[in-house]
């Protein structure tokens, strides 16, 4: 091996372009590419993990066709780095930091142990805009609301995307497992096969996506992303999930057409400082994706028991209120659920219902292939009001009203929900394909009457905060 050598460990960075850590490592000299299933990939849902299934083959392919290959290996992160090491005799890790609690310990122990016994492990940047810590307010704080937090950063700096980097390969390649015989599309039973039309992996694929949305589609983004029935969104969320697109990439091709004259592209710059937003808020407070962030809703009583009726009716998209069923059913199918959609699944959820957006959020983990562990907390925590900048009184969404605003026409109702039409499309078929035949659900069952109704369950959730003072 040469002197200069790496052990580059991917995560949730599984592209080639604009990636710090990969290209650090190709300057140095030889690179060892490298992916673990350990406990943060056993962990995942069943979507999330098959959908990085994809990823890692397409991965695995871009680096073959540059004279390279990924190497698998299973097992606690640092026994294996560790195992590596000893059997490649490289004298570096890097890697691409992640924000949870969970990763940056795991990471700082990595980083102590081998920094030890005298091998240089480092971490870059590259899966958000802004690292965490550089954003504070003038208190030297961090944020707790989006606004302030967007004017503090829409006018910084992102570096240039990085090229993809040539890569040398060493004389001599450690052994790998077999991506197959990690069975990471297990969980998804029978719903594989659906979701697998819509899922579109790959940094290649990507790129494209976006190519086509920068020339076709956000110059009205600020319009018609609140639309379901439309192709109104960028669809980049299943790309940046895995990493197999950067934040940067992004912003400056936004940017570019900003200049342009595109009149959506701010506001599309305005959703990637969400997800920063996001990151920044799981940084600082961890407890996001646990417990409520405003830790005087633990006394909230929200139901917390998922074999109530009214969750199973949720969970099975049967709570007849189309909007709400219709974004379920969009999700088991397509393994996504349109922004404007999410909003109010789980308002409907965490506050018609008084259910625990714990339920909601893991619930989401479970079937998302565009599953993000910060976006999903922050967006469960607000819809529920427990999260930072919430109104709780504001955001009870009514679900027939909104319907009838974001979608007059029914159609992207009728597009997922099959009872009651004479001809049904073929996704609106699909869901009773994809979900576990267990439920025992038909397209020829009757369309259920509401469980709760939109009037009866903004009432009751109104009761609950002046009855607890909010």
């Amino acid at each position: 091996m040469p002197s200069k050598s790496t052990l580059l460990w991917f995560r949730r960075d599984l592209r080639l372009g604009d990636h710090p850590a990969l290209t650090a490592a190709a300057a140095r000299g030889t690179v060892i590419p490298v992916f673990i299933h350990d406990d943060s990939v056993a962990n995942l849902g069943a979507a999330p993990k098959w959908r990085l299934g994809l990823s890692l083959e397409c991965l695995g392919a871009a680096l073959e066709a540059k004279g390279s290959r990924l190497i698998l290996r299973r097992g606690p992160a640092l026994e294996v780095l560790e195992e590596l090491i000893e059997e490649t005799g490289v004298d570096a890790v890097y890697w691409s930091r992640l924000y949870d609690g969970t990763a940056q310990e795991r990471d700082s122990r990595v980083k102590e142990e081998l920094g030890n016994n005298g091998i240089e492990a480092k971490s870059f940047g590259g899966h958000v805009l802004f690292e965490p810590w550089t954003v504070a307010t003038q208190q030297g704080n961090f944020y707790k609301v989006y606004t302030p937090f967007w004017k503090s950063v829409r006018d910084r700096e992102v570096d240039t995307p990085l090229p993809a980097p040539d890569l040398t390969a060493p004389s001599e390649w450690p052994g790998s497992e077999a991506l197959p015989d990690w069975e990471l599309g297990a969980g998804m039973a029978r719903g594989e096969s659906i979701v697998r039309r819509f899922a579109n992996p790959g940094e290649s694929a990507a790129q494209s996506r976006l190519g086509a949305f920068m020339a076709q589609g956000v110059d009205e983004y600020a319009t018609r992303r609140d639309l379901p029935a439309e192709d109104g969104t960028s669809n980049m969320s299943e790309h940046l999930t895995t990493g197999e697109i950067s934040p940067a990439q992004l912003w400056h091709a936004a940017l570019r057409e900003e200049k342009d004259g595109k009149a959506g592209a701010e506001t599309f710059r305005k959703e990637l400082v969400w997800r920063d937003f996001a990151y920044h808020l799981l940084y600082h407070t961890p407890r996001l994706t646990e417990g409520n962030w405003r830790e005087e809703w633990d006394a909230f009583p929200w139901n917390e028991d998922e074999r109530r009726k009214e969750v199973t009716a949720w969970k099975q998209a049967r709570t007849g209120i189309p909007i709400v069923d219709a974004g379920l059913r969009e999700m088991y199918v397509t393994g996504r659920m349109h922004n404007r959609v999410r909003m109010n699944v789980a308002s409907y959820l965490s506050k018609h219902l008084m259910c625990h957006w714990l339920i909601g959020l893991k619930w989401f983990e479970d079937c998302l292939i565009d599953w993000d562990i910060a976006n999903n907390a922050l967006g469960w925590q607000w819809a529920a009001g427990s999260g930072p900048d919430a109104a709780p009184y504001f955001r009870i969404f009514n679900p027939e009203t909104q319907a009838k605003r974001f979608d007059p026409d029914h159609a992207y109702i009728k597009r997922w929900i099959a009872e009651g039409q004479e001809n049904p499309s073929k996704d609106a078929l699909s869901y009773f394909d994809a979900i576990p035949a267990s439920w025992g659900l038909s397209p020829s069952d009757p369309y259920p009457a509401p469980i709760v109704s939109a009037d009866e369950g903004r009432k009751r959730a109104l009761d609950a905060y002046e009855n607890r003072g909010f």
